[in-house]
C-alpha cells in the first residue's frame, strides 16, 4: 500500500464504523439497564438475589441459544439486513414490557428480555466480526474499544434515566404498583429501536465478508473444524469468563450496595462507577493500543489488576469494597477488545461460525450471576465475589500463552 492509498482505506471504514457505533449505543443503552431492574425487579416482586438474577439469565442465555442459527440467519441476509432484522426483534422484546407490567407477571418480564436478547445475538454476531474485518487486524482492538465507548456512554446515560426513574425516593417503596413506571420508557424505546432498524436497512452501510480476512489461503485449508483453532476455543471459554464477571461486577453491584446497607438513592449509582471505569479503560485502549501497548499485553496487565481489586474488595468494608468492585470495569476493559482478534486470528472461512461461537460465550453473563446470587443468598454478599478470582485467573492464563496455541 502507498502512502497515496492509505488515507482512502482509512477514509472508507470510518463511516460504516460511525454506523456500528450507533449501533452499539443503543443495545448498551438497553444491556446495562439490567442493573437496575436486577435490583427494582427484586423489590417489587419480593424475589431472593438467586431469583433476581433470573433478568440477567433470560437476556443472556438467548446468546447461547441463538447464536448458530444467527450465523445461519447472516448467511442469508448479509451483515448489513441482519442488523436491521436484530433491531426490529428487540422492538418485539421491550413491547412485551407493556403487558408484562399491567399483568404483574415476573415471567412475562423475562421472556421480553429472552427476545431483546435473541435481537442483541444477531447484532453482536454480525457487528463485532464486522468491525474486526473492517479495517488491518493490528488495530481492531481499538475499533472495538471505539464501539465500547458508545456502549458504555450508553450505559451510563440509562442508569441515570432508568436509575432516577425506578430507584429514586429514599422513603418510596417499590412494589408491584411501581411496574407502571416502566410502561412509557419501554414504549418509547420500542419507536426508537424500528426507526433505527429502518435506516440501517437503507443505509449505504458496505457488505464485507470473511474473505477481506488477511488470511493466506493455505493456512485454513489444513483445518476441516473450527474446533481445531485453539485459539478460538479458549477463547469463547475466556469471553464466557468475561461476561460473567462484567454482569456481576456492573449488573449486580448495586443490590450488593443495597444488601451491606446503602439505600436505594445512594446505590443506584454504583453502575454507573463501573461503567466510567470501562468507558476510562477504554478510551486508553484507543490511544495506547498497538502504538504503545500490544491487545496481549493489555489484557495481561488488565487481569492482574483484577485480581488485585478483587482481593481488595474481600477484604474491605462499605465504600471501599464498592469502590474495588467499581475499579473492576477499569481493569477489565481491554478484555472484550482484546479477546475477538485473538480468537478471530487466521480463521478465515471459519469467522463467521467462530463469531457465533464467540457470541455464545456470552452466556456466562446467564450462568455465573445466578451462581454469584446463589452464593450471595447461602454465604454472603461480600464473599460472593470470590467467585471472580478463577475466572480473571483464567483470562490471565488466555492473554499470557492461551491465545498462541495453534494445535491441541
Amino acid at each position: 500500500m502507498t502512502p497515496a492509498t492509505a488515507p482512502a482505506k482509512t477514509q472508507n471504514y470510518v463511516g460504516p464504523l460511525l454506523i456500528i457505533g450507533a449501533l452499539f449505543f443503543v443495545f448498551g443503552f438497553v444491556t446495562w439497564v439490567n442493573s437496575v431492574l436486577i435490583t427494582f425487579f427484586k423489590q417489587a416482586f419480593s424475589l431472593t438475589s438467586f431469583q433476581s438474577t433470573l433478568v440477567a439469565f433470560a437476556f443472556f442465555i438467548s446468546y447461547t441459544i441463538m447464536a448458530i442459527p444467527s450465523s445461519a440467519v447472516l448467511k442469508r441476509t448479509g451483515f448489513k439486513n441482519g442488523m436491521s432484522l436484530g433491531l426490529v426483534t428487540m422492538a418485539i422484546g421491550t413491547l412485551i414490557f407493556v403487558p408484562a407490567a399491567k399483568s404483574v407477571s415476573y415471567p412475562l418480564f423475562l421472556v421480553g428480555l429472552f427476545i431483546i436478547g435473541i435481537g442483541l445475538t444477531v447484532l453482536q454476531t454480525a457487528s463485532n466480526p464486522y468491525a474486526t474485518i473492517l479495517g488491518p487486524r493490528e488495530s481492531a482492538a481499538q475499533r472495538i474499544s471505539f464501539l465500547g465507548i458508545a456502549n458504555k456512554l450508553a450505559g451510563i446515560c440509562s442508569q441515570f434515566i432508568f436509575g432516577g426513574l425506578l430507584l429514586s425516593g429514599a422513603n418510596e417503596v417499590i412494589n408491584a404498583a411501581s411496574l407502571e413506571k416502566v410502561v412509557t420508557p419501554y414504549l418509547i424505546l420500542t419507536g426508537i429501536l424500528i426507526v433505527l432498524a429502518g435506516l440501517i436497512r437503507f443505509s449505504n452501510l458496505p457488505e464485507v465478508s470473511e474473505e477481506q480476512d488477511d488470511v493466506p489461503t493455505d493456512t485454513t485449508a489444513i483445518h476441516t473444524s473450527v474446533w481445531q483453532f485453539p485459539n478460538l476455543v479458549l477463547g469463547v471459554l475466556a469471553l464466557f469468563c468475561y461476561v460473567g464477571a462484567e454482569v456481576i461486577t456492573g449488573d449486580l453491584i448495586i443490590s450488593y450496595g443495597h444488601a451491606i446497607g446503602f439505600s436505594n438513592d445512594e446505590a443506584k449509582n454504583f453502575t454507573t462507577y463501573t461503567l466510567i471505569g470501562l468507558l476510562a479503560g477504554y478510551m486508553l485502549g484507543i490511544i495506547m493500543i498497538p502504538r504503545f501497548i500490544t491487545q496481549q499485553n493489555a489484557l495481561r496487565y488488565g487481569m492482574i489488576l483484577a485480581l488485585l481489586l478483587t482481593m481488595g474488595a474481600l477484604v474491605t468494608d462499605g465504600f471501599a469494597s464498592v469502590l474495588c468492585i467499581a475499579l473492576m470495569g477499569f481493569a477489565i476493559s481491554p478484555t472484550w477488545p482484546a479477546i475477538w482478534p485473538l480468537a478471530l486470528n487466521r480463521l478465515g472461512k471459519f469467522t463467521k461460525l467462530a463469531s457465533a461461537l464467540l457470541i455464545m460465550g456470552i452466556s456466562g453473563g446467564a450462568l455465573l450471576p445466578l451462581l454469584h446470587g446463589y452464593l450471595t443468598d447461602t454465604v454472603s454478599p461480600k464473599a460472593a465475589y470470590a467467585l471472580l478470582l478463577p475466572l480473571f485467573g483464567f483470562i490471565l492464563y488466555y492473554a499470557v500463552s492461551g491465545h498462541k496455541k495453534t494445535s491441541w
